[in-house]
């Protein structure tokens, strides 16, 4: 059968037959029905859609149904892409055109390969966003989960993870992740699998600093009982080769990127650069977060040296007022003339008073001049000193209650425990602030619910409540305004929540809760053998 295509417009060459051009062209050229089936195709588009050897009469192609396609000698609808998967794990982009054949209906496609072009425009695009939300975002767990996603989506991989080292260097914590299922105890299986000898990978990767590709790691992992424990969460999607790639800030390890790539999809030269670049963002983001604490410490040792100059210069205002009134009962005595009862009483009265605005001055100098890290005896001595100082400094009656029969407490993560004192105090901040409260109640617990435990700290007050508070109508309250904001990423940060509300009887709660989830250590420890 001699098909039109073979004399169309362009699709031969001087000193060329038609026929040769159909089956010696680079491009593919097709001729499709009414329906979409092949009703023949040259070499070049047999091998882009990986057709079999034969006829190819009546196999889907991968375009849609050209019942729409402009008649023959139009201009059509111009360039379109259609994806299609040429294989197991292997899926193709392909350019096209479609013209229909005069005086049948049946239509011409020709088409190419521009799977790694436009792959490359995916990549860029993803690089350029994630770049976009190192600088835009406000929220380190934003910014991971989103950078996540996208180098899950750009790539069509089985699933992603980005972790974070604490600030001391030895803890990881999942801070992004897309594809696999969360479960709130990935961490304790991670460390089960660990100790029952499993490989981790990610760790060789974050010491050696070097991205390190594993092939067939899906069925290594599901073959070793090792990995049992996380067999079930691991299971699905399923994955096959995997990719561990250290984010490096100024030199220095702060986390790691995690790639599981899906059946048929390997890793190569272009595939991990991608995922270099994109480690690049994400420990960008982590330095970002890092330094913009550091500021916001800064700024706060800046305002409580402020305040302690008001402090200090209210202090000194105070005793020497307190002196001169001590010395006008002495110069009268040197004078002979002994101050009438009422005189003394009335001088005895002021001091005592001057003395405890005195006594209330110095303890909140104390209070606010403490260092930054309130957490470093512990985060209960922290919060009691939290809680006297400020009733103490401002007249509230403040109660601390902690409940941690097991002492727990003492265990946790260091990072973990700034963020709840960061959080509470910031609670306790703002009901002095805005709410004028009379009583303040802070608690703090650790609660379990069969093998899964969780920290709540609350803090109550009886004031004015959320909508009458200071700054509720100018977007300043702080239920919604950047102290709030802070509050609710330190939870984030560790799979928590901050919810603040009205009490019925009055007053406002601000409500924490973290679960107490176990994090990855970074080393090896001294007496365990590295496993090979």
């Amino acid at each position: 059968m001699q098909l039109d295509v073979r004399s169309t417009p362009g699709a031969t060459s001087a000193g060329a037959a038609p026929g040769d051009v159909f089956e010696h062209v680079l491009e593919g050229l097709a001729v499709i029905d009414a329906e979409a089936r092949f009703v023949e195709a040259n070499p070049a588009a047999r091998a882009l859609c990986g057709l079999p050897a034969g006829t190819v009469a009546g196999i889907r192609s991968p375009f849609p149904a050209p019942a729409s396609t402009p008649p023959a000698g139009s201009s059509g609808l111009g360039e379109a892409t259609v994806e299609w998967p040429a294989g197991p794990g292997v899926r193709r982009e392909f350019a096209y055109l479609v013209n229909r054949i005069p005086g049948r209906d049946e239509w011409v496609v020709s088409f190419r390969d521009v799977t790694l072009s436009r792959q490359r425009q995916r990549r860029l695009t993803a690089i350029a966003k994630a770049a976009s939300s190192v600088a835009t975002k406000r929220s380190l767990v934003g910014t991971l989960e989103a950078l996540a996603r996208e180098v899950a989506r750009t790539d069509s991989l089985a699933g992603v993870q980005v972790l974070t080292v604490n600030s001391t260097g030895d803890r990881l914590h999942v801070m992004g992740a897309a594809g696999f299922v969360r479960t709130p105890d990935f961490f304790d299986k991670l460390v089960a699998c660990r100790a029952r000898g499993a490989r981790l990978v990610m760790l060789d990767a974050l010491q050696s600093r070097k991205p390190l590709v594993l092939a067939d790691r899906y069925d290594a992992v599901m073959q070793d009982p090792a990995w049992a424990p996380l067999h079930e969460m691991m299971g699905n999607p399923k994955w096959d080769w995997f990719a561990s790639v250290p984010l490096l800030a100024r030199g220095e390890p702060v986390g790691i990127l995690n790639a599981f790539f899906a059946p048929g999809q390997t890793v190569g030269d272009s595939e991990l650069e991608f995922l270099l670049a994109m480690a690049e963002q994400a420990a960008m983001a982590v330095d970002h977060a890092a330094l913009l604490e550091r500021e916001r410490d800064v700024a706060s040792r800046e305002a409580r040296q402020q305040l302690a100059r008001d402090l200090h210069d209210s202090v000194v205002q105070q005793v020497f007022s307190m002196m001169m009134q001590a010395r006008s009962l002495g110069v009268l005595v040197e004078r002979g003339l002994p101050p009438a009862p009422e005189r003394i009483a009335q001088v005895a009265d002021d001091l005592s008073s001057s003395a405890e605005d005195v006594l209330a001055d110095l303890r909140g100098m104390v209070v606010e001049l403490r260092p930054a890290t309130g957490t470093g005896r512990g985060l209960t001595s922290a919060l009691r000193s939290l809680v006297e100082t400020t009733g103490a400094r401002t007249g509230v009656a403040a109660s601390l209650e902690v409940e941690d029969p097991a002492g727990e407490l003492t265990g946790l993560d260091a990072d973990l425990l700034e963020d709840v004192y960061r959080i509470v105090a910031e609670a306790v901040h703002n009901s002095v602030k805005h709410a004028s409260a009379s009583t303040m109640r802070v608690r703090v617990a650790v609660t379990t619910h069969g093998s899964r435990r969780r920290l709540v700290a609350e803090v109550r007050d009886d004031g004015c409540g959320i909508g009458e508070q200071a700054g509720a109508r100018d977007g300043s309250s702080p239920a919604g305004g950047f102290g709030m904001t802070a509050m609710r990423e330190r939870a984030a940060r560790w799979g928590g929540v901050v919810r603040v509300r009205e009490l019925p009887s009055g007053g406002t709660r601000v409500h924490l809760t973290l679960p107490l989830l176990a994090s990855l250590p970074t080393n090896t420890p001294d007496d365990e053998e590295p496993t090979p």
